[in-house]
């Protein structure tokens, strides 16, 4: 079993289903002791963690709610200590032609993806100073938020806000704090639902220079690289598990 990040506290929001879930099973497979986040029940990740002999604590937590997540900042301290560990899974997108984009979808979008990332990262990055403790914020972008897609435009912008907010937190929280991102390509989870299988996707599936969609492990594990002691020096950077489809 991996040690890496025995004794280590870390939150883990969108930890319900896909990449969220597979960041909190392999943070807690590494030693961490996590609290999860999420609107949906998280009982499926808390008992495959469990099962493991890991430790995992659910809080049902609106990311885009600076009270929800106060809240279930307290329920961390509470339980498990201050966090070292902070990772920004819970996301959502809308497929819409942009012209057709209500006001109020697009603020959705933008409310959980980067309202969210900012909300939770922010209330760790204050716990982790008050008690002058060092610490990691994980942020997960995507490549959309490089190559941008017809239809996603909230989605696309709210991204690419993501990886300049990573950028912009870890200047200013040097060197004690850092921030890095992951930013996935096509991943096997269930927002890639059939809404997303498009013929358009699907071929951008192809054009993948390894032929396939990635796997919530496969993410999980750069998250858990970030988080751990192999990336003492790094700051700043975004990791791209996505077959290549990007390569800056």
């Amino acid at each position: 079993m991996n040690t890496d990040l025995d004794g280590k506290v870390a939150i883990v929001t969108g930890a319900a289903s896909g990449i969220g879930a597979a960041a909190a099973r392999a943070l807690a497979a590494a030693g961490a002791r996590v609290l999860g986040c999420d609107l949906e029940s998280m009982k499926k990740t808390r008992d495959a963690v469990t099962s493991r002999g890991g430790e995992m604590v659910g809080q049902r937590t609106d990311v885009s709610s600076q009270d929800d997540v106060v809240r279930a900042m307290g329920v961390c301290l509470e339980t498990f200590g201050v966090p070292d560990v902070a990772v920004n899974c819970a996301g959502t997108a809308n497929e819409c032609p942009a012209l057709e984009e209500t006001v109020e979808d697009f603020d959705r979008v933008i409310a959980v993806n980067l309202r969210g990332t900012f909300l939770v990262g922010r209330e760790a990055i204050r716990q982790m100073l008050l008690h002058g403790r060092s610490g990691r914020i994980v942020n997960i972008a995507s490549d959309l938020g490089y190559l941008g897609r017809a239809r996603y435009a909230s989605y696309c912008a709210s991204k690419g806000a993501v990886l300049s907010l990573t950028r912009s937190w870890a200047r200013e929280f040097a060197p004690h704090i850092l921030v890095n991102c992951v930013a996935p390509g096509p991943i096997d989870t269930p927002m890639l639902g059939p809404e997303f299988m498009s013929p358009e996707v699907r071929a951008s599936e192809t054009a993948i220079p390894l032929a396939r969609i990635g796997s919530v492990d496969e993410v999980a594990a750069a998250i858990v690289f970030l988080s751990g002691p192999g990336a003492t020096f790094m700051t700043g950077q975004t990791i791209g598990p996505n077959g290549g489809s990007v390569m800056p």
